[in-house]
């Protein structure tokens, strides 16, 4: 899939003013700082479609962007910390799962972990949440360009391993680099293949 047009349709902070439109939506989540603005820039060739930011905790919205016309990409608060008071931590964690439970356009949400660590607790517990909710989802790895590629391969081994453990098997994954565009192509073709299936 090319993308040839990405706009800006709306921020907030509640679930019943999101588009009102049935065009199907994927949603980008991880914990602060994973990377998650520069990922969604990369995918849509727009260098600040998504405002990058050098202090965890920068998105703190819902945000919808119309891809070619036909999708939504929707850029969601990182989760765990941020530099934010406890009060608003909470109000933009509980729009989070109301998100995700009553947002019927949802087709996929892209939960963004740093390839470089070793499986977070707060990622596999969001990840068990979703699993719980029954809300699709498949993991990017950001940040690949910061490791040689057998690292890479032992990273996600690891993940494997540790997802297994509770997952009777390894959910959709994606290795990506926003630097390098590393991981673009296969990302934009899945969403093109399950847009596709919705349309069938």
């Amino acid at each position: 899939m090319d993308i040839k047009s990405a706009s800006f349709v709306v921020s907030n902070s509640e679930v019943e003013k999101c588009p009102k439109s049935n065009l199907p939506e994927y949603a980008f989540i991880g914990r602060s700082n994973v990377g998650k603005s520069s990922l969604i820039n990369m995918l849509t060739n727009r260098k600040s479609l998504a405002k990058t930011s050098g202090r965890p905790g920068k998105t703190q919205l819902i945000n919808h962007f119309l891809i070619n016309n036909n999708w939504h990409l929707v850029d969601l608060p990182g989760y765990g910390y941020a530099r934010v008071s406890k009060s608003s931590k909470k109000t933009f964690q509980k729009f989070i799962t109301q998100y995700f439970s009553k947002r019927l356009q949802l087709v996929c949400a892209f939960v963004l972990v740093d390839i470089r660590h070793t499986p977070q607790t707060i990622d596999l517990e969001f990840m068990q949440w979703l699993g719980e909710n029954g809300i699709p989802f498949c993991i990017i790895f950001t940040k690949a360009d910061k490791l040689k590629p057998m690292a890479i391969e032992r990273h996600v081994e690891d993940y494997k391993n540790i997802m297994l453990e509770t997952w009777e098997e390894m959910p959709e994954y994606f290795i990506t680099s926003s630097s390098k565009s590393i991981g673009k192509d296969n990302l934009l073709n899945y969403i093109d293949y399950l847009n596709n299936n919705l349309a069938k």
